[in-house]
């Protein structure tokens, strides 16, 4: 499972012209779900990304983390994150997991965002085209597969 977790000030995401999901201070995360995952991947990665600490505190340091902000969550299906671009122009994503899988570890990610005491955790729509919008505040933006997080 990979995530592109973006520091922002403000993020949504609209469906056909409507908004489906607006978040402030927090995070927008980009979530691929690849072959082989299952709720152990989306448990570490989802309980990585609710800790971290990529708020600066009153010294300039990145030292706070969400809840201390008080931040939201808003997280977008994004399967092309499993995308390999090693051979040819055109990218592979046999790698991605089948949308029957795929959608439920999504949700099940977004629920263990809440249970870490997540209060706010907005959606995009599963496998729909989505024009996401965000203020990236920073820029602060980080890459992170559940696989490295399991050495």
């Amino acid at each position: 499972m990979k995530a592109i977790i973006q520091r922002v000030s403000g993020a949504q995401v609209d469906i056909g012209g409507e908004t489906v999901g607006k978040i402030g201070r927090g995070f927008l995360i980009l979530l691929g779900v690849e072959q082989n995952d299952g709720e152990t991947e989306a448990r570490v990665l989802a309980d990585k990304i609710s800790g971290l600490r990529i708020f600066t505190d009153e010294n300039d340091k990145m030292n706070l983390s969400l809840s201390d902000v008080d931040g939201s969550v808003l997280v977008i299906s994004n399967f092309t994150l499993c995308a390999d671009c090693s051979h040819g122009r055109r990218p592979s994503f046999i790698g991605a997991a089948r949308p029957e899988t795929a959608e439920p570890l999504y949700e099940y990610f977004c629920e263990r965002i809440k249970a870490n005491g997540i209060e706010r955790v907005e959606r995009g729509v599963f496998g729909a085209d989505m024009q996401v919008s965000l203020t990236n505040d920073g820029p602060v933006t980080l890459d992170i597969d559940s696989k490295d997080l399991k050495r």
